[in-house]
């Protein structure tokens, strides 16, 4: 069985402190609420919000404090700009949740963690106005990470998958996009202050969402083919960077997970905010409100 395997030294690496490799974090440091955020600076703005704090851990771009709010106990933690590091934040959170550091077994019982992402992102919708909070009700990703995890296909939606290949003449040669929701609970628990959408996480902020400063994009159309996009009445809404890899990462292991964005531009009016502080802290004391009340 697989909770029978001893996990080897080199797949887990544990710090001669008992810290896990790279968030420096110890079994017993993270609270089943989990807050990701992208910049490092940004895990002062959510802690200071919290009523306490119990401990912090910084490693690289990975900086971490948990502590209490309203009551519940939370963590948040800075991933830095990318899916490779959300690969690296969500396998080690749930090994910290579900792996004895002591036998490098399985626990039998695992844990559950809550895992809120709340990030920035570019509308492609003109509708969709700067300051407004999309949650992720489906994340896309052109990243391709998840295709290396058993079970790809199992937590995707591959009819929505089959339907933007065939749309936008998906070049082959580029990794092919998958398709995950978010956890329904969170989903609905956050219906009334947030408008649903289905985001793309790009593997980069430049030609992978449409950008084009020196290198043109190998599909300069690509944009307005996704913009004209629908499926069962359902449109593409956002750019970000981390999303998919997060819910589908997340639904194989059996966690809750779900992104938030602050809209911060807007690709198809070619404009952006950048004094967009205000609304992410906006978004940062709705979000923290609601997962206090959540069960």
């Amino acid at each position: 069985m697989t909770n029978m395997r001893i996990i080897p030294a080199s797949e887990l690496i544990i710090n001669d402190d008992g810290s896990v490799f790279h968030l420096h974090l110890r079994p017993g440091q993270i609270a089943d609420t989990v807050i990701l955020v992208g910049d490092p600076g940004r895990v002062a703005l959510v802690a200071g919000f919290f009523d306490s704090r119990e401990c912090e851990a910084s490693n690289r771009e990975f900086h971490a404090v948990t502590g209490s709010y309203k009551g519940k106990r939370m963590t948040v933690l800075s991933t830095g700009i990318g899916i490779g590091n959300i690969d690296i934040c969500v396998t080690e959170l749930d090994a910290l949740a579900n792996v004895d550091f002591e036998t490098r077994r399985e626990k039998p019982v695992k844990r559950q963690l809550t895992l809120l992402r709340l990030g920035t992102s570019g509308a492609i919708q003109p509708d969709i106005r700067v300051g407004e909070f999309v949650f992720s009700r489906t994340s896309c990703g052109f990243d391709g990470l998840l295709s290396y995890y058993k079970g790809r296909d199992a937590v995707c939606d591959l009819a929505l998958e089959e339907a933007f290949v065939a749309h936008t003449g998906w070049y082959e040669k580029m990794p092919r996009p998958y398709f995950v929701d978010a956890d329904k609970t969170l989903f609905e628990h956050f219906r009334d202050t947030t408008r649903e959408g289905i985001t793309i996480a790009a593997p980069g902020f430049y030609a992978p969402q449409g950008r084009w400063v020196r290198l043109e994009p190998h599909d300069p159309h690509l944009n307005e083919k996704i913009e004209s996009f629908t499926h069962e009445g359902r449109r593409i809404t956002n750019f970000e960077m981390e999303g998919s890899a997060l819910a589908g990462l997340a639904a194989l292991m059996g966690h809750r997970a779900a992104t938030i964005c602050t809209i911060i531009a807007q690709r198809i009016a070619l404009d952006a905010c950048t004094d967009y502080k205000p609304h992410v802290r906006r978004m940062i004391a709705m979000a923290l409100d609601k997962l206090a009340a959540l069960e």
